[in-house]
């Protein structure tokens, strides 16, 4: 057999198997029939395309002066702390008919039963007070 043969066989077989695992995975994928998978967390939304979540606000400490972004945290600072969302996602949030445009600007809430972390300036433009359940949605 020449060497030329042998390389085409070979990059044939290559192809090959490629095409057989992409076909296996899309099988796969199309068997599970809408079932969420093990460890997979559900993103609750709605029609209109906002999701639901539990937010409440918070402020800069002596602790906490500056963003996990790395911008000052004051008084003034307007954003969201998301857990998992890289900084500068944009997101609307929407609280009692009040809607903002506004960014993930730090890390956190490390609080169970919260998603979001409202800064306090951002949270009285919104009217929310407490841990309290807003809706949001990306920015296009």
């Amino acid at each position: 057999m020449s060497p030329a043969f042998l390389q085409r066989a070979l990059w044939l077989a290559g192809v090959t198997l490629v095409v057989a695992v992409a076909a296996l995975a899309i099988a796969r994928r199309d068997a599970g029939g809408g079932k969420t998978l093990p460890g997979a967390v559900p993103v609750h939304g709605s029609p209109t395309g906002y999701y639901t979540s539990r937010a409440a606000p918070y402020g800069p400490t002596a602790g906490h002066a500056r963003t996990a972004c790395g911008e000052p945290l004051t008084a003034t600072t307007m954003g969201i702390a998301h857990p998992v969302l890289p900084c500068g996602v944009k997101i609307y949030i929407r609280f009692r008919g009040n809607e903002v445009l506004t960014q993930v600007i730090d890390r956190g809430p490390t609080v169970p039963d919260r998603d979001f972390d409202i800064t306090k300036a951002l949270a009285d433009r919104l009217g929310l007070h407490g841990t309290q359940t807003i809706q949001w949605r990306y920015a296009r």
